[in-house]
């Protein structure tokens, strides 16, 4: 493909992938008027997030696995096209329930656009420019916590918050015409019957799994374990795990093939992602410990989150580049360094203006090679290219479970401490020394040698 073509392709998919994110960030803003529209608790408002994730964390595999039998374009548009309706709904709900519908069919159409787009970019890009692509598309992300609650905040100035989910519809007929002209169409000649058995196990046992943590209280963690809440889900995910290894093993054309978790690099880049969610889980947790070590209101503890932002905007397109130059071990082992060394350093001197900014700022352009480029790049390499977008599926599913473990251990962490402050430094200890053993993971990637070698013999099996 041509320069030029290669670069719309390019736009395409930096839209659709900036749409979905700019809507994780832009509506934060929109929280204070539904909660007062509708009249609901805290609670019940946070499932605002809870379902969006847990229907994303679904849809993942799902559109991932569709995008390799029925072709990206395809897929691509419908996943935007359900992220467009799901925002339909929101913009025009008169009730609660239908805003949590509308969040899972986003949360639905989402969960296949960001892995759809790492796919597309290896069937068109050549190897030597997959990094560059690949850190354009991760600085979205930082790009959108940037402007999204700034246009939050000027759109709820002038209108209503239905407006904030009305403004995704024209963003999406855009990316939706571009990409039926733009994209490419290419699919395999044969396609298998679909592994509807795997798909649906996937699906509850990921949902119970999402379901169980999400409904986790930190503040009594131990307890709340046991409850009927959660037991019952976790239980149900364990015993559907090798339900679904079992299904895959059979069959012909499995939703997650096992092969993919036979190969070292595969298996050290779920690894990496894994542990690059339970890093990403820490920034939720920054603006409150901002409040309790330093006094300030809550209004103002976010911006204090603005530096991290910018190195993982900064970060996210220079890692890119670096993976052409230097290969995916160079710049996973010098991020997941700057990560495991930004945690460490909040855990000890959370209480230090200076060192709060410095330490945010090590683990934004640590996160920016963990949750950008390079590990995308690895599943790009190692993936035959019929598997290339469940590869990045996986990868997607793996950051997602992070989160969730993530999450749920530094909030419990910090609410058994003698104080906030303290508590919530354990947590950040926890989690430097899940990054110190991601540094040591990543000595035993592949050299950019024999990626190269990897990525030669998969294309000789077309």
């Amino acid at each position: 493909m041509e320069v030029k073509k290669r670069n719309q392709v390019l736009m395409v998919l930096f839209f659709g992938v900036l749409m979905g994110a700019l809507d994780i960030a832009i509506v934060g803003p929109a929280l204070p008027a539904i909660r007062a529209q509708f009249q609901i608790s805290e609670r019940a408002l946070s499932w605002i997030f809870s379902i969006y994730v847990l229907f994303n964390l679904i849809g993942t595999p799902l559109m991932a696995k569709l995008s390799d039998l029925y072709g990206r374009r395809n897929i691509y548009v419908i996943d935007v096209a359900l992220f467009a309706i799901g925002s339909l709904f929101i913009a025009f709900s008169q009730t609660f329930w239908v805003v949590l519908l509308g969040r899972a069919i986003q949360g639905f159409g989402a969960g296949g656009i960001f892995p759809v787009a790492s796919a597309v970019i290896g069937d068109t890009f050549p190897v030597e420019k997959r990094g560059s692509a690949l850190g354009l598309i991760g600085a979205v992300f930082g790009i959108a916590f940037i402007i999204g609650p700034i246009l939050g905040g000027v759109i709820l100035s002038i209108a209503n918050w239905n407006w904030l989910f009305l403004i995704n519809i024209p963003i999406a007929a855009f990316v939706i015409f571009l990409s039926i002209r733009l994209l490419p169409t290419t699919r395999p000649e044969t396609v298998g019957s679909f592994d509807w058995k795997g798909m649906l196990v996937l699906a509850i046992l990921l949902a119970s799994f999402a379901f169980g943590i999400n409904q986790l209280d930190t503040a009594r963690i131990f307890s709340s374990l046991l409850s009927t809440s959660v037991l019952p889900f976790l239980i149900l995910f364990l015993v559907l795990l090798p339900v679904f290894i079992w299904i895959e093993r059979k069959a012909k054309n499995p939703i997650l093939p096992l092969s993919l978790f036979d190969r070292a690099q595969l298996r050290l880049g779920n690894a990496l992602s894994f542990g690059a969610g339970i890093i990403e889980s820490s920034l939720v947790f920054m603006p409150t410990l901002a409040v309790f070590a330093f006094g300030i209101k809550e209004s103002s503890a976010s911006f204090m989150l603005m530096p991290l932002v910018l190195a993982m905007s900064v970060g996210s397109p220079l890692a890119g580049r670096f993976l052409d130059k230097f290969g995916s071990k160079t710049v996973l082992t010098v991020g997941t360094f700057l990560a495991a060394t930004g945690t460490l350093l909040l855990s000890f001197f959370a209480s230090t203006y200076v060192m709060y900014y410095v330490s945010t700022i090590l683990i934004g352009l640590g996160l920016s090679a963990l949750l950008g480029a390079p590990i995308r790049y690895i599943m790009l390499s190692e993936a035959k290219p019929s598997e290339r977008s469940v590869a990045q599926g996986i990868a997607n599913v793996f950051i997602s479970v992070g989160q969730l473990i993530g999450s749920a251990t530094v909030g419990a962490m910090a609410a058994s401490g003698t104080n906030p402050v303290l508590g919530y430094s354990s947590g950040y200890r926890f989690i430097g020394i899940i990054g110190v053993g991601l540094v040591i993971l990543t000595f035993f990637l592949k050299s950019q040698k024999s990626e190269k070698e990897t990525v030669q013999s998969n294309l000789a099996t077309l």
